[in-house]
């Protein structure tokens, strides 16, 4: 199993924070972006894709599993850093906010959102 992460650049002052979640070579072969805020505690995902890539960026602190067929592993994501993965299809993960405040992720993914036929496959590993 290969976990394929990197703590992205964050540019930090007082009205906030800024990072480029993806690489801009990379851009166009995303079929979908989405924004995802968590209330403290919250876990997200827990689930795989069955065609599609997700690369997604996370603020910390946050807890990152992931399960594929040789194992899991997880990441914990250190408070205001910002760590990108790349999930390949078939790789479960899930996302815990640790924080006593709301956390934002961004995702990405290959594959075209589709709500009533969704490429998501339910799997609780967190």
């Amino acid at each position: 199993m290969a976990l394929d992460y990197r703590r992205l650049r964050v540019v930090s002052d007082s009205r906030g924070v800024v990072f480029e979640p993806v690489e801009a070579n990379d851009i166009e072969r995303y079929r979908n972006a989405h924004v995802v805020v968590s209330g403290p505690g919250v876990i997200r995902g827990n689930h795989y894709h069955k065609k599609g890539e997700e690369t997604m960026a996370v603020m910390g602190p946050a807890r990152v599993r992931i399960k594929d067929n040789a194992g899991t592993a997880e990441v914990d994501v250190p408070s205001g850093e910002v760590y990108q993965f790349k999930f390949p299809p078939g790789m479960s993960h899930a996302i815990k906010n640790l924080s006593n405040q709301s956390n934002v992720l961004m995702a990405f993914n290959t594959v075209v959102h589709d709500p009533s036929d969704p490429d998501t496959v339910r799997d609780v590993i967190l």
